[in-house]
């Protein structure tokens, strides 16, 4: 088999697609990217174009193949400790939380595990053996089954402040040399959970904060509106939902009130 070519066709037939079924709208900028991150698909399913790829997904035969294709379309790079400013925050509101009394947080993007891992250090680091969880959820299967392992590269660890890294990470030694582990106490407070976020949500309880960042950057306007009444609905009166720093609430919801960039109160409930 040659190496096949993306036309503009089948691009645009792969970017109704993961609008559908995620809706996330895929800018003209992404045809690289759907084109390098499918090749390996059409080789190993031994097909001779994207096209052929399509029709294959658009059968409706082939919900895992679906679901591969949308795991390796969404899936997003991050880090620990990223936009570190939000951290500084969760910090503050747990330094004022009531001991003893829930503490929930959702990383409703959670991609590779980085950003809930991040959250269960702050949240041990000021609450302790307290009664706080965090759930994390992602569209794709596969970077879930990552994240679950609490298992990544060592370079990965640059972020995280040496205290935390000492405290909450276990250094790998003999085959697992050059790797680091979240500690098993983190990994037991992190449920994992494959959402999208485009559809009703499962039944949850209500979270103290949200971080719903830099995934909305890939929505229009009328899909932003409907994932944050969603996710609105879900955190309790006085909670707080977390942006990205490049993306914005403006003209999307009027209720939350802007404490300061990408960081958003909802209302505590009057008497």
């Amino acid at each position: 088999m040659g190496i096949a070519t993306l036309s503009d066709k089948e691009f645009h037939q792969f970017q109704d697609l993961i609008y559908k079924i995620a809706g996330i709208s895929l800018s003209s900028s992404k045809k690289p990217l759907v084109s390098g991150r499918l090749m390996k698909r059409l080789r190993e399913r031994n097909l001779d174009s994207y096209g052929d790829y399509f029709k294959l997904l658009d059968s409706g035969h082939e919900a895992s193949e679906i679901q591969m294709a949308v795991d390796l379309l969404t899936t997003n790079e991050t880090y620990f400790f990223r936009e570190s400013k939000h951290f500084d925050f969760l910090g503050q509101v747990l330094s004022c939380h009531k001991k003893g009394t829930p503490f929930r947080v959702w990383s409703a993007a959670s991609s590779s595990g980085q950003e809930p891992y991040t959250i269960t250090m702050v949240l041990a680091e000021h609450l302790g053996e307290g009664p706080w969880n965090v759930l994390a959820s992602d569209i794709s299967t596969r970077v879930l089954e990552r994240a679950r392992s609490g298992h990544y590269p060592l370079e990965q660890a640059s972020h995280i402040p040496k205290n935390y890294l000492d405290k909450y990470c276990l250094k790998g030694v003999g085959s697992q040399d050059g790797t680091f582990l979240m500690g098993r106490n983190l990994r037991d407070r992190v449920n994992f959970m494959q959402v999208n976020l485009n559809t009703t949500l499962p039944k949850l309880e209500e979270f103290d904060m949200v971080f719903l960042r830099n995934v909305m950057i890939y929505f229009n306007e009328a899909t932003k509106r409907q994932v944050v009444r969603r996710i609105m609905a879900q955190i309790k009166p006085g909670g707080h939902l977390l942006i990205g720093h490049s993306e914005s609430l403006n003209g999307i919801v009027d209720e939350l009130k802007l404490l300061m960039p990408s960081v958003y109160q909802k209302p505590a409930r009057s008497c």
